[in-house]
């Protein structure tokens, strides 16, 4: 990674941990975040988007250590987690039991948490430089079009995102499959 590429994570990177919501490209599109323990950035992102907060978000993490915290394991077998992991790292999001001390705001109304680990280097390595899983939920107005380029993201947002990642997406159509870990029914396509 040449300078200016490593500087525009660390600055992301801080914009999360300082509270702020960043635009950053996921496999598909590209996807805004905030740290999702901090409830002010929370509601700002969920502002930005104009989406009522019942709606939850998934979280990425670079690795499975990064959002196991955030699963029930005891509820979970240990064939769909094995399930899940097989699929990981790549562009499969999952929903499993969440863990009891895992903000209710993340999971807006839905009793589970949709988990993925990303195998995309831009937004893996933006998790990593944050140190943790991250929001992620697409970059637009609650019912327009996500936003595919960080030019788009611009014109969406103006200036009111903490910092914008500009880099690829992954190159998918469409967003991530989303799955039920424990039933494998498939709710997103």
């Amino acid at each position: 990674m040449h300078r200016q590429a490593e500087k525009a994570l660390l600055d992301c990177a801080a914009a999360l941990r300082a509270g702020g919501v960043v635009a950053y490209p996921t496999e598909a599109v590209f996807g805004l975040g905030c740290d999702p323990h901090d409830r002010t950035a929370f509601d700002r992102l969920f502002a930005l988007k104009q989406r009522p907060p019942t709606q939850g978000v998934l979280l990425i993490g670079a690795d499975f250590e990064q959002i196991a915290p955030y699963i029930d394991l005891a509820r979970t077998p240990a064939d769909a987690l094995a399930r899940a992991r097989a699929t990981w790292p790549g562009p499969h999001t999952w929903i499993f039991p969440r863990a009891a001390d895992v903000p209710a705001w993340i999971a807006g109304g839905h009793a589970g948490i949709a988990l993925r680990v990303t195998a995309h280097p831009p937004a893996a390595e933006l998790c990593r430089a944050f140190g943790g899983a991250v929001v992620s939920t697409s970059a637009n107005r609650h019912g327009e079009p996500p936003a595919r380029t960080a030019e788009e993201v611009r014109a969406s947002f103006g200036d009111a995102l903490a910092a914008i990642l500009k880099a690829a997406t992954g190159g998918l159509e469409r967003p991530t499959p989303i799955r039920d870990a424990i039933s494998g029914e498939n709710l997103r396509s």
